[in-house]
């Protein structure tokens, strides 16, 4: 059996070195392979790095980049190939581990640590009083699952998470299972991260999704990338980004930090990018304060509407409401104002202005540096409104563009994952499975949080994902969860999760993307949604690390079939039995999705309709709807800062794959804040130094993450930035956006102490 080190190597000093001013190139090809091969070996690294992204392959486990029609021979990124080393590798952890470690032990080691150990399987319990997980069988802890569900007061004592990473056809038997139990209680990760971008698109045009294919990023004359590190976050996203250049393209990127990849791109793909050429990306880099985006977007737009040759007039008029009330309200702005609230100066935000004004293909991409402050919601709508004035949307090379991260989280929602979905899919649900779903709008993410905390749920269960290091308020969240009387995590891998137990905890292994899925009618296929709503087949060739593991659907329907019992009349075992049954129903309530199996045939799947594309926008006047709103931006009192949370580039979402930020220049360690020079001047530390990090909020509550390194750095003056899920301390629950209520993880004001 093949174990992790067993060394805690985040405790190490962590060095400090020069930050890199370009991503990917041999470095990348370098690292991918290396972390491959000490996860996987060699055969095993050939296997299915060459599946990944392919059309007869498995779909990355990572990001929701799309891939273009013709593939190339290794259609990965170094995140991509560390997703799927983690997931393919040869390290087990069985009831043995559990023997050796207890709860109390396991809950001292780092991310990093947990991560390490390996695949998860067999199912097992932590008995209610009990410090030590111990084997269980599959049929025991079903029946546990489902007694305790029966026995709710309510349905709504109940919770379930999901991960971006189930697939459609789990997602979609996983809501079905619980508004059949009788809750809307469906937190996902989207709550935390592009709800905000949903709630805005949706009041705006009517679809709560990006609007652009990869062709039309290839076809724009201005891309502008807020909020975004697409290096780390999303690589394919250069290759995209580099064709776009190449085709004439100005890039601007709008960050409070410089990003290697939006500075210049290796790509290993290329033999310029191989033998160090690469491309300069972004022609312009405005460093904006954190929380200044909106505006910003209100400056450009007042300047563009003072020149009346570059407003739509025919479009406006024809497909939008609400346009004079707006002008009026820019154009009554100060503009000295909005300029100081971005920390630019004003010829850095006229600059930009004549960008927008000299284009007629204009793509706005942002990703949770725009989606995660209190007024999220309204900066997305300003982007909207700005793409408006000049008719960028409904137009080749020209809209908007959210990039997600996890690799299916779209493709959740549209399965209807989330605790408001609209009356037409409940009809569509009633239609087709003959019973009344709840219609009461349940619980998100933060509001899942509060009802734990107030005693108010008695079992939450997650589908994937990392539920207690992806949440705000960390002591909070962990205090809610301690107080449910079940917690069921269905997992592929050890994580934080895992340690943070109701009285009751199980763990149920599944297969991951990477696992072949054999079921009664022979080998299985699934399917996600990319980025960019198009939908395809992903299929995983390698044999499951146990023969004990079951798929999430298999899981999900066996435990419907023993909690749901004849309540409602589900097909249950034909669905875990041949998933093509699963996507006939969906093929009748989800629209979109008729003819799925027959579309799924196709090698580049299919593409969701977006009403924008042909310029109707199904909002509730009909038309895309300009917002004249407030301007918000966050204040930073004397000897404070405002701090973001963010990935270092060994890490993806939670993930962390190793110590190392090579992209910023940290090495082994984790626990660095990274401070302005002139700040660090200001409030009297030095580089180097050792902080305490103590976050300031109106409820009075100081909270704190101790043994920070300073690190000298070149942030937006008043800023500063951290890794998380370390200082998700620091997010206090009830800081949210507006409307959305995702946590407002990038604007956290802060204070340092020396230790």
């Amino acid at each position: 059996m093949n174990r992790a080190p067993r060394e805690d190597s985040d405790e190490k000093d962590v060095e400090v070195g020069q930050h890199k001013d370009y991503a990917a190139g041999v470095p990348g090809v370098y690292h991918a392979l290396k972390i491959s091969y000490q996860q996987m070996g060699a055969q095993r690294t050939a296997r299915t790095l060459l599946k990944l992204n392919q059309k007869d392959g498995f779909d990355c486990p990572g990001c929701a980049w799309p891939e273009k029609d013709k593939r190339h021979v290794a259609e990965f990124c170094e995140n991509g190939a560390k997703a799927v080393a983690e997931e393919a590798t040869r390290r087990l952890v069985d009831a043995d581990f559990f023997a050796k470690h207890s709860v109390h032990e396991l809950n001292q080691k780092t991310d990093w640590w947990l991560g390490q150990q390996g695949r998860l399987v067999e199912p097992m319990i932590k008995p209610a009083g009990q410090d030590h997980y111990r084997p269980i069988s599959w049929d025991a802890a079903f029946d546990l699952i489902a007694t305790e569900l029966r026995g709710l007061d309510s349905p709504d004592r109940a919770t379930f998470y999901t991960s971006g990473r189930t697939s459609n056809e789990a997602a979609f038997v996983y809501q079905l299972m619980v508004r059949a139990l009788g809750t809307n209680n469906l937190p996902d990760c989207s709550n935390m991260c592009h709800e905000s971008s949903g709630s805005a698109l949706t009041d705006a045009i009517g679809v709560g999704k990006g609007s652009v294919q990869l062709e039309d990023l290839e076809q724009a004359e201005l891309i502008v990338v807020m909020g975004q590190n697409p290096g780390t976050n999303h690589p394919r996203m250069l290759s995209t980004l580099e064709v776009a250049k190449q085709n004439g393209a100005v890039i601007v990127a709008v960050n409070p930090l410089p990003e290697a990849g939006l500075i210049n791109f290796h790509n290993p793909q290329t033999p310029k990018g191989v033998v160090g050429g690469g491309t300069d990306m972004a022609d312009d880099f405005l460093q904006i304060r954190l929380g200044g985006d909106q505006a910003l977007l209100m400056a450009v737009a007042q300047i563009l509407l003072q020149d009346e040759s570059v407003v739509d007039r025919a479009f406006i008029d024809e497909y939008t409401a609400g346009f004079d009330e707006y002008a009026a309200h820019v154009k009554g702005l100060d503009l000295a104002e909005l300029v100081t609230a971005t920390g630019l100066t004003e010829p850095e935000v006229r600059g930009l202005a004549a960008r927008f004004a000299a284009s007629s293909k204009t793509i706005v991409c942002w990703a949770m540096g725009i989606t995660q402050h209190k007024h999220s919601v309204a900066t997305i709508r300003e982007i909207v409104n700005v793409l408006l004035i000049q008719g960028n949307l409904g137009r080749p090379g020209a809209g908007v563009c959210p990039v997600r991260g996890h690799s299916n989280v779209q493709g959740d929602r549209t399965m209807g994952i989330f605790e408001k979905m609209p009356e037409w899919f409940m009809d569509n649900l009633q239609q087709e499975f003959g019973f009344d779903p709840p219609r009461e709008h349940g619980f998100d993410t933060v509001n899942s949080i509060r009802a734990m905390r107030d005693g108010k749920i008695d079992v939450f269960m997650a589908v994937g994902g990392n539920f207690i290091r992806a949440t705000p308020d960390s002591e909070v969240t962990e205090a809610a969860l301690r107080r449910c009387r079940l917690t069921v995590q269905v997992s592929t891998k050890l994580n934080r999760s895992h340690t943070v137990c109701g009285d009751t905890a199980l763990i149920l292994p599944t297969l991951g993307r990477t696992d072949r899925d054999f079921q009664a009618s022979g080998e299985q296929r699934v399917s996600v949604e990319d980025s960019m709503s198009r939908v395809h087949a992903s299929r995983g060739n390698l044999k499951p690390p146990s023969e004990n593991l079951l798929s999430e659907v298999s899981i999900l329907t066996r435990l419907a079939r023993r909690a749901v019992g004849d309540k409602v009349d589900v097909p249950w075992e034909e669905f875990e039995g041949d998933y093509r049954t699963i996507r006939s129903s969906i093929s009748r309530v989800v629209p979109g999705f008729d003819e799925y199996e027959s579309k799924l045939e196709n090698p580049n799947g299919f593409t969701l309709p977006h009403a924008s594309r042909s310029r109707r926008f199904p909002t509730h006047s009909g038309r895309a709807n300009f917002a004249a709103l407030p301007l918000e931006y966050p204040r930073i009192p004397e000897g404070r800062l405002l701090l973001q949370t963010l990935r270092s580039h060994d890490q993806y979402n939670t993930t962390i794959y190793g110590l190392d930020d090579r992209y910023r220049g940290i090495k082994n360690g984790r626990r660095v804040v990274f401070v302005n020079a002139d700040d660090l001047v200001a409030l009297g530390f030095e580089d180097g130094e050792m902080v305490d990090l103590v976050s300031e909020w109106v409820d009075g509550i100081e909270r704190r993450a101790q043994d920070f390194r300073v690190v000298k750095y070149n942030t937006a003056k008043g800023c500063a930035a951290a890794y998380y899920p370390e200082t998700n301390v620091l997010v206090p629950l009830d800081s949210v956006a507006d409307v959305s209520n995702t946590p407002a993880s990038k604007s956290v004001l802060i204070r340092l102490e020396k230790r």
